[in-house]
This record gives C-alpha cells, structure tokens and sequence, in this order.
C-alpha cells in the first residue's frame, strides 16, 4: 500500500522502514498536513499522521477526494481528527494506543526532579565555571501531596512512581482504578485534588472536558508554591492564567511538556528565527518554568513500539483484518 507520512523527521523514516520490511511504499514529507498540504495525498491509500497534524473537515473531504481510505495516526492522542468527517467519509482511523507510557510517566517525574532541585539552573551554572550553591534550595518529594488528573496507562505507573518516592498521591479520573486503590492511591474530587496538593500531574487526553481544565478559577484555589506538570496536551492549561499565576507567585513551578499552541514551535529547530509567540517567550523568562518540546515519548522503547504498531495497523486494513487499533465514535 502507497502510504504518505507527514510531518517525518529522521528518526521517524529510521523506525519505519526498518519495521515496514519493504511491505508498504512509505513516502515522507516533512510538511504537516492540513487543508493547505492536501495535494501532497494525492495517489496515496493512507496518511501517517502525527500530533500536530491538522485533520479538520476541509482536510478529511480532500483527503477523500484524492482517495486516501486511511488516516493512521501513530500516537495515542486522536484531538487532531475529526472523527465524525472521518467516518462520514469512510476514511478508517487507526492509533497506537500505548507506546511505553513509561517513557511518558518518567519524563513527568524528571521535570519534578529537575524543577524541585533546580538541575536546569545548575547545569547552566557549572558550565559557566559558577559552582556556588546561592539559590538554589529545593525540596523533599518524601511526603508531599501529587495529585494526578488522569490514571490510565501513563498517570496509571506515574502514581506508582510517586508512591515509591514516599509521596501521598490523591487522583482524579472518571473511571477509578481499584489497582490503583489497593496500592494507597486516594481518588477525589477535581476540587479536593487541586485544593491539597503540592504537585498536580496533568496526565489526562485534550477532550471538550479538559479542554482549559486548569484555568484561573483552578489557579485561585491552589495552595501558593503549587507545581504544576503537563505531559498530557497543551490546551488543557489556560496558558495566559497559567502567566498570571506565575507573575502573582500563586504558581510556584511550572513543567511543560506541551504547549497550548505548539504546534507552530514543536518538532522545529527556530533557533536563527524570530519567535512570533509571545506566550511562549513570557513563559521562557520565569526561572520557575522548565519546557520540553514534547520529548516525553521519545525513548527507543517507544518508538519501536510506535513503528511496528503503526506498520501493522497498515497491514492489517491492507489485508482487510479486524482494526484492532481504530478509534470510532462512541455510541450512547
């Protein structure tokens, strides 16, 4: 099957073919899709997209007008496609579900670590010849309170990390965990979890319910010197509150894995350009912020993980097997 992947970098042409084994024509492009890049599926079966390509109605009726039957996504997260034009086109979706949430969990706790020990300040420190330990007191994680919003796979094994660290960890999720339960986490309220912890882990998907999940209202009711991690999606916090509660000092720590609007920054390199974001660039001042663009997946784990299901949830509609990977709409 002749399969167009878009916005591939080196490691993704790298991961892909040496698990396609010649069974699928993979052409890369290193454009995003959206309505403006269209043309670039025409003569293709499938799309391989990514989280910052744009998969909107215009989008998905051009994709069907060239012909593409399949829109394979090779990561969890499925905001970017409208569903519903999807399958009113007939255009199949597949995912991949989980690829080493592990990675994902572990990248929280490394910018909890980093921020909390101040690692990123001293690194630049060392590396300037300045080995004076001024200001950068930090803090025990023994005993603190995390509070996890979301405990499937990935907030599923960060809870359990923090549990080893000797953490009380409280969690909020629609669905419960009674696994999760029986090892000493505590679910509650959204309200109860932002009100007692020192650290809130955002580990939840981008729905219409979190979407802007932590805006001000959240920000007012959190203890002052609150930390904050984002490894889930950008646009579950309000990004110009989250600026306010930094400048007021309520907020104490902010770790961004994603961004609000990232997908115009991400997966780039603007380093000889100028930065027209200017949220990104306030956020980039405050000493208490540490950014990732979106790394938290990238293990050697994940993305053979990433690979081999995105190659078979190609064979499989190829081949007409059941898509054990689609996603649909959900039925009431």
């Amino acid at each position: 099957m002749k399969v167009a992947v878009f916005s591939s970098k080196s490691y993704d042409r790298e991961y892909l073919e040496r698990f396609n084994n010649e069974r699928h024509e993979l052409v890369f492009f290193d454009a995003t899709l959206n309505s403006h890049t269209t043309s670039l599926s025409l003569g293709y079966e499938a799309v391989c997209v990514f989280v910052n390509d744009h998969l909107d109605p215009e989008t998905i009726k051009q994709l069907q007008e060239n012909g593409v039957r399949l829109i394979a996504l090779r990561c969890a997260g499925f905001n970017n496609v409208d569903i519903p034009s999807a399958e009113e086109k007939e255009i199949k979706v597949v995912r991949v579900p989980a690829y080493s949430p592990h990675a994902v969990a572990e990248h929280a706790v490394a910018l909890i670590l980093s921020l909390s020990r101040k690692i990123h300040k001293a690194y630049n420190r060392i590396r300037e010849g300045n080995f004076s330990l001024e200001k950068l007191v930090g803090f025990n994680l023994f005993e603190k309170t995390v509070g996890v919003v979301g405990t499937g796979q990935i907030g599923a094994i960060f809870c359990e990390i923090m549990l080893g660290f000797g953490c009380r960890v409280l969690a909020y999720d629609p669905r419960e965990s009674d696994a999760l339960k029986q090892k000493g986490v505590e679910y509650c309220t959204f309200d109860e979890l932002v009100r007692q912890a020192d650290i809130i882990s955002l580990n939840c998907p981008l729905t219409p319910e979190t979407y802007h999940l932590l805006d001000k209202n959240v920000f007012d009711k959190i203890k002052k010197g609150t930390m904050i991690i984002n490894t889930g999606r950008g646009a579950v916090i309000k990004t110009s509150d989250a600026i306010d509660a930094l400048r007021s000092g309520k907020l104490g720590y902010l770790g961004m894995d994603v961004y609000e609007q990232e997908e115009n920054l991400f997966f780039r390199d603007l380093s000889e350009s100028i930065i027209p974001d200017e949220q990104i660039l306030q956020l980039i001042t405050f000493p208490n912020v540490l950014i990732t663009s979106h790394q938290g997946f990238f293990t050697h784990e994940a993305l053979e993980e990433i690979a081999a299901t995105t190659i078979k949830n190609l064979s499989d509609f190829e081949e007409g097997r059941t898509l054990e990977n689609e996603v649909r709409i959900k039925k009431s």
